[in-house]
């Protein structure tokens, strides 16, 4: 499969973590734990929740819509794969080693979306790194 039609497909995954992250809220009960939070506590929270969709919306609309220029090999089109690759790498770091879900984990559904999520937090990085060494492939 060429490089250009992988970009597009791990675009696509952007929108399925966009759908999670909408969900988590119910999901842990997220606005019940923020209520007792400092007025500005809870709103900064909101606003680094809402910059967190936002990227992720321009991560994936970007990869999308420039993946073409992303397999050019352009100095700029490798650097912007290298940052993608490290924001991801961070993201599956801070699934694996800072967030305990297993309290939400409560169901076979719940655990198959974590163990999605966080296959596509491994392979994106993966990806933007190829594209970033090699650029276009047949």
């Amino acid at each position: 499969m060429n490089t250009v039609v992988l970009l597009k497909l791990a675009a696509l995954t952007h929108l399925g973590l966009i759908v999670a992250g909408l969900l988590m809220p119910v999901t842990v009960d997220l606005w019940k734990h923020l209520r007792p939070l400092p007025d500005f506590i809870r709103k900064l929270f909101i606003v680094y929740y809402a910059f967190i969709g936002l990227c992720l919306v321009g991560f994936g609309l970007g990869t999308f819509v420039f993946a073409e220029d992303l397999v050019s090999g352009s100095p700029l089109a490798r650097g912007v794969c290298w940052f993608l690759a490290a924001f991801w790498t961070f993201r599956l770091i801070a699934a694996v080693f800072v967030f305990d879900l297993t309290p939400y984990l409560t169901s076979r559904w719940r655990r198959i979306g974590l163990a999605t999520a966080n296959s596509v937090f491994a392979l994106l990085p993966i990806l933007y790194v190829v594209v970033a060494l090699k650029g276009r492939t047949p």
